[in-house]
């Protein structure tokens, strides 16, 4: 119970938000607290070590980390503690009530309403703690930081507020203490809290003792050894997922893993594995919690960004290296030589994983593209070493495929026609606007496969894969370059020549607006389209731009019309100067919105089209 010197403090909005949902809502799948609170305890133990390697008087002449568990049948209590780092008073605050850090709301807006699937997001957005109040009436919290005298406790019933105040405490670490409500005598059961144990938190390397019997003899209730280092033939598929959820929180089996041990000239052992869903932060480039670094077995760091490149920062796993220092710093890290050969060795071992997959597990791979097809395009720009096989696990919707992005590059390569020079594709801000591009209306007539990019990575993707199978890949929305593809029958010089009048009063017309006028090689049905210079930045990649907040040059487009269209000889046959303006800012204007593009005065545009609706009535 708090004593007078408490004070007391609201919880944060969001917070008491979620402990209302922890008491009345999520009680599927109870036993994941303990999970959670053994996983916190475990952290802290790595933390602590981590911090003696700077720091040896830290562990204060106790250096066994470990993490105890035991129940007080008559208090109908149950205490998890740890000799780790400890929290401070600063900590306390911040982690466990009045700043929601780690996700809280995001985990709010991800539920379902389904209680069991609801119940397996906690701890995935960094709020397993607050699974305490699934089972307690009441948490209390009593912990000293390592390098601080004195200890605080924390104390809450799950209600609108917390108290936390300042107390004496010898021991180093933290100790939860949850008073369990009336329907959960289960975990007052030794026997159900060595099963819950096992199966959960069994490959944590730090020990979990429990009391052995009625003396005060403790024993080790988990295997209490670093999974990674042994062999595969000692592990089991349960083994790997079981320390996957671990590691990640996540209650759903990874898709795939890769578990190897290196050695030769340098010496280090890695699993790492590919997710099945995407993490709420995926697109958070700063945080990268995905693998994490330890030497000879001890802690490093658990976000060492510098053993994986930005494009797998969804891979999980740990690496242990025989030959890094103990006191590796992350600016260590960015320059060594090691880092950089284990680094590479991750990257092929992922690739080679990813392959298999989309090789021989084609609906394994089919969803793990649904998850993180857009981080894998990052990959040729960052990765330029292994561009050729980043490109070979691409995906991408098409012409021909327009459904999904299931199609291939290879794919692609082996559909193409006989005398098909180019891989062509097409940018778009949505899908929509790419199935209905002007531009693909010679391709689709010549049945030439165009690839769909609607992601917006992918103006990145292609500024950076000029080539695949000796290919090159072009934009159909670029002046000449499909040329020697759709070349049509009809000789755009000499229909130039017949509609150069038309085509001088449009440039007049347009003039500021559009870089040029020229008669289509690839409408078909459509009056007219925009085409930037060959080589130049597209129409969606400048929009993408000025999105970002990034300054742009001034580039016009090209405007190609196609003269046999009943639209342009009737604007051919106008002679009112006036009235031929209006209908060539209304034709540029069809054109830019058909490219997903914005009118700089959508109010002009209306009023331009209103009159002429009311001429064409006249």
């Amino acid at each position: 119970m708090a004593t007078a010197n408490a004070q007391t403090r609201p919880f944060e909005a969001e917070v008491k938000q979620l402990l209302q949902l922890m008491i009345h809502s999520l009680y599927s799948n109870r036993e994941i607290f303990l999970r959670e609170l053994v996983s916190n305890a475990s952290d802290a133990c790595d933390r602590l070590h981590f911090a003696a390697l700077q720091d040896e008087t830290l562990l204060q002449g106790d250096g066994d980390l470990q993490i105890r568990i035991s129940v007080d049948p008559e208090a109908r209590t149950l205490t998890i503690a740890d000799n780790g780092i400890g929290m401070s008073e600063q900590e306390v605050v911040e982690n466990l009530g009045t700043i929601a850090r780690s996700g809280t709301r995001r985990f709010l807006d991800s539920l379902s309403g389904d209680q069991r699937k609801d119940a397996q997001l906690i701890g995935q957005f960094g709020v397993g703690f607050y699974s305490s109040f699934i089972v307690a009436e009441q948490v209390t919290v009593n912990t000293r930081r390592a390098d601080e005298k004195q200890g605080v406790r924390w104390q809450s019933d799950g209600g609108g507020e917390f108290s936390i105040e300042t107390i004496e405490r010898a021991e180093r670490g933290t100790e939860v203490i949850l008073k369990l409500r009336e329907d959960a005598d289960e975990f007052l059961e030794p026997a159900r809290l060595r099963h819950i144990i096992r199966r959960y938190s069994d490959h944590i390397g730090r020990p979990i003792l429990m009391p052995a019997g009625e003396g005060e003899e403790w024993e080790t209730v988990n295997s209490a050894s670093a999974l990674w280092t042994r062999g595969r033939d000692e592990l089991k598929d349960e083994d790997y997922q079981g320390f996957y959820q671990h590691l990640s929180h996540d209650s759903e089996k990874p898709l795939a893993w890769t578990h190897n041990h290196v050695e030769g000239r340098q010496r280090y052992s890695m699993l790492l594995y590919i997710p099945a869903r995407a993490p709420f932060d995926l697109w958070d480039r700063e945080r990268r919690r995905g693998v994490r670094l330890y030497v000879r077995r001890v802690f490093i760091m658990d976000e060492a960004d510098q053993l994986m490149p930005g494009w797998l920062r969804f891979v999980r796993g740990v690496i242990d290296s025989d030959d890094l220092p103990l006191n590796v710093s992350r600016e260590i890290l960015q320059d060594n030589r090691l880092v950089r050969s284990i680094r590479a060795g991750a990257v092929k071992k992922v690739l080679g994983l990813l392959e298999d997959m989309a090789k021989n597990r084609p609906e394994d791979y089919a969803r793990f593209w649904e998850q993180f097809g857009a981080v894998i395009k990052e990959g040729p720009a960052e990765d330029p070493d292994n561009a050729e096989r980043i490109a070979g696990l691409l995906r991408f919707a098409s012409t021909r495929h327009p459904e999904s992005q299931t199609v291939s590059l290879q794919d692609y390569v082996d559909r193409m026609q006989p005398d098909q020079k180019a891989i062509y594709y097409l940018t778009a801000d949505n899908h929509a606007t790419a199935m209905s591009s002007p531009h693909l209306e010679a391709f689709r007539k010549k049945d030439i496969e165009v690839l769909l990019l609607s992601d917006r990575v992918d103006e990145w993707l292609v500024a950076h894969l000029p080539e695949f199978d000796g290919k090159p890949l072009k934009s159909v929305a670029q002046a000449d370059s499909a040329e020697e593809e759709i070349d049509s029958e009809k000789d755009a010089e000499q229909q130039a020549e017949q509609h150069k009048d038309l085509l001088e009063r449009l440039r007049k017309a347009l003039d500021g607006q559009a870089s040029d006028v020229r008669v289509s090689r690839r409408l078909v049905d459509s009056p007219a389209c925009l085409v930037s210079e060959q080589g130049g930045l597209s129409l969606n990649l400048q929009r993408l731009l000025k999105e970002a907040g990034q300054s742009v040059p001034e580039l016009h487009p090209i405007l190609e019309i196609n003269p046999e269209h009943p639209l342009l000889s009737r604007l051919e046959g106008q002679s009112d100067d006036a009235r031929f303006a209006d209908w060539a800012q209304v034709l540029f204007d069809q054109a830019l919105l058909a490219e997903g593009g914005q009118l700089s005065d959508p109010a002009a545009f209306v009023k331009r089209l209103n009159s002429m609706l009311v001429q064409q009535g006249d």
